[in-house]
């Protein structure tokens, strides 16, 4: 997957809502990492429920519980970036 710049400016602005320390410094960091995490930019909050429920038990959970889960980043465009950890 590809990677816009605001994605990987986000990411790197706020990586710390999920790791206790910074994994990525650089936008080249941020896609590296990203990549190997295969994480995935859902375009709405439909899209972020489908792809968690591939991964993820998430029955039950309201569509703000699962915004406000740590592997997923709102980013300010209204996508969201999904971390797969």
């Amino acid at each position: 997957m590809t990677y816009d710049n605001d994605t990987l400016d986000y990411f790197l602005e706020h990586q710390l809502q999920l790791f206790p320390e910074e994994v990525a410094s650089t936008r080249e960091e941020a896609d590296e990492f990203l990549e190997e995490c295969f994480a995935t930019v859902c375009k709405n909050v439909r899209e972020v429920r489908e792809y968690l429920d591939d991964v993820a038990d998430i029955s039950g959970m309201s569509d703000s519980d699962i915004i406000n889960c740590e592997e997923v980043f709102s980013l300010p465009n209204g996508r969201y970036l999904v971390l797969d950890v």
